[in-house]
């Protein structure tokens, strides 16, 4: 006697998806048949049924599309974050300056000390 087969995983997302399909086309002769006893004719109603087909797989597009573009976004500052020099960002330096002795970044002194040049 043979043992009962398992179904795995990649089979059942086949049969979940082959579900979907063949409820997504009754749901759509459906709306076409809904459509031609509404008095619409059955080549407009084709017309019509592919047009919000199109237009769905269209905004599908726009939004992986965007999708995308942000991934491609965020790895590119987690990129260039990685790679960043940053040992002279608030690098700061006790020196005699324009303003006397004092904590300099760059050509700006940044304590809080006197500025009178006595």
């Amino acid at each position: 006697m043979k043992a009962t087969a398992h179904n795995n995983t990649a089979e059942r997302a086949g049969r979940a998806l082959g579900r979907a399909v063949r409820a997504l086309s009754r749901h759509d002769r459906n709306a076409r048949s809904w459509l031609i006893t509404q008095g619409l004719q059955p080549g407009a109603a084709q017309v019509l049924s592919l047009t919000a087909k199109l237009v769905v797989i269209g905004v599908l597009f726009y939004v992986a599309f965007w999708l995308a573009l942000l991934a491609a976004f965020a790895l590119f500052a987690a990129y260039a974050g990685r790679h960043a020099d940053l040992s002279d960002i608030g690098k700061s330096e006790w020196r005699n300056g324009w303003d006397g002795y004092g904590l300099y970044r760059g050509e700006v002194r940044i304590d809080c000390g006197s500025v009178d040049n006595e």
